[in-house]
């Protein structure tokens, strides 16, 4: 019949197509031309995942055939086996502290949700006016992840959306506001964005100074597509009453104590980090244990309430959210691993001397790439003093020009895993050009405010 025979079809092309990866990575050429195979393959992969709508496969695969393809060229191109299998491990330590806390952080705010803990929130928020909601949204999320990581307001943002909001194209762009607003937010305290983080703990830049330089071009970054949105549309059409959905939600039993918990948990992680040095994803797994223990307690012998303990949380994560960032950042580190990075970094030292520039186009590439080792690779090559406006423009550029392309931060890579209609031709389309425009005038206003 018509259908099996497609089936086999379609199996024998996928069989065919790996045996010829396989041969093709098997090549002397590819031993030979390491860095051209990885760049090759990353942009074939990188193009996949951009274009998962029209190929109709999903990008957390394409992601981890990617990532195995390039560290499958980095061992044959790698002076030896073992070189490249110690460099697998560094970077598999560095991804998986990335994964265990998004996995935290999706449980709490997945038991939080089950316990409609987040009513507290939403039910704070009453504006009618879609074009207020705008920049409630927008503040909220902004002084939120101020606090929170990038990820942990855009999942917990991204998920009130879901209950605040029906589904249309008016709440795909709020989800676009989460993110630059993330990404925003983030950029202006050390503890808000993981590259902040980084060059913090590095000593490249200070808590108070960093504050009380970056929160006014941060603010502006988001001000600007707020401003122009507004007039998007979306938002002038937008008709719907966003707060009808919520008012039937019954809050569970101990909703507002699982919500202060969790919420509590989540804002715990920092002050953990401080106390005892440890990486940020034990203070999360310190907090889901305790919310998991108390859930527990607070429902034993509630057998028609098993919906609010944590396993029932569990099955309900989006796993291939937290799969497609494993992808990502080994692909990533394969390149790092290579040396590609650092050929890219060493070519804008050499054909760049303005710091301002170098900073902007920082950020410009941190909307392709991960910021994360662009960060990396900028802190391996310059040496300018602390807190200087170098470091300071490269925290703020690499925060928030990850927001011009929705894989270009991690707040945009979780937004494109919880909101499943958007890709990353409609962001680009829709979101790019206002957070473009938020970007050029947070760089403006920084450099009025200092020259």
């Amino acid at each position: 019949d018509f259908e099996s025979r497609t089936d086999q079809l379609k199996a024998l092309a996928i069989l065919a197509a790996t045996g010829i990866g396989v041969v093709a990575i098997n090549h002397s050429w590819v031993a030979e031309n390491q860095n051209t195979a990885m760049v090759l393959l990353f942009g074939i992969g990188y193009a996949g995942i951009i274009f998962e709508e029209s190929l109709a496969f999903n990008k957390s695969g394409v992601g981890l055939l990617m990532a195995v393809g390039l560290w499958v060229i980095r061992s044959i191109g790698a002076p030896s086996t073992d070189v490249a299998v110690s460099e697998l491990s560094h970077a598999s330590a560095e991804v998986s502290e990335i994964v265990f806390f998004l996995l935290g952080a999706m449980t709490i705010v997945e038991i939080i949700d089950a316990h409609q803990g987040f009513k507290l929130i939403t039910d704070n928020i009453t504006t009618r006016n879609p074009r207020a909601l705008l920049w409630v949204v927008g503040f909220v999320t902004f002084f939120l992840s101020s606090v929170l990581d990038n990820l942990t307001s855009t999942i917990v943002m991204v998920s009130l959306l879901r209950k605040l909001v029906p589904p249309s194209e008016y709440r795909k762009l709020l989800g676009g506001v989460v993110v630059i607003a993330a990404n925003a937010g983030g950029t202006w305290t050390p503890i808000g964005d993981v590259t902040t983080t980084m060059l913090w703990i590095q000593g490249h830049i200070s808590t108070f100074l960093t504050m009380k330089d970056l929160i006014i071009p941060s603010a502006i970054s988001l001000a600007v597509p707020l401003a122009l949105m507004s007039f998007s549309s979306e938002v002038s059409e937008y008709t719907e009453n966003p707060l009808d959905a919520l008012a039937t939600e019954e809050m569970a039993p101990r909703g507002k104590l699982v919500f202060s918990v969790g919420v509590g948990a989540l804002l715990f992680v920092p002050v953990f980090k401080s106390l005892t040095g440890l990486p940020p994803y034990v203070g999360m797994l310190l907090g889901l244990g305790v919310l998991w223990i108390l859930t527990d307690a607070i429902h034993f012998g509630e057998s028609q309430r098993q919906n609010l303990r944590v396993p029932q949380a569990l099955s309900r994560i989006d796993t291939q959210v937290v799969l497609f960032f494993l992808g990502i950042l080994l692909s990533v580190s394969s390149l790092e691993a290579a040396g590609i990075l650092k050929e890219v970094a060493n070519f804008l030292d050499a054909h760049i001397t303005n710091t301002e520039v170098i900073a902007g186009s920082i950020g410009a590439a941190s909307a392709i790439i991960d910021n994360v080792p662009l960060v990396a690779a900028t802190m391996g090559i310059y040496d300018y003093p602390r807190d200087s406006e170098f470091w300071q423009l490269v925290a703020f550029c690499s925060g928030t020009g990850g927001s011009m392309l929705i894989i270009g931060s991690a707040a945009g890579v979780a937004f494109m895993g919880l909101e499943k209609k958007v890709d990353f031709i409609w962001y680009l389309r829709k979101v790019g050009g206002f957070a473009l425009a938020g970007y050029a005038s947070g760089i403006a206003a920084y450099l009025l405010t200092h020259h």
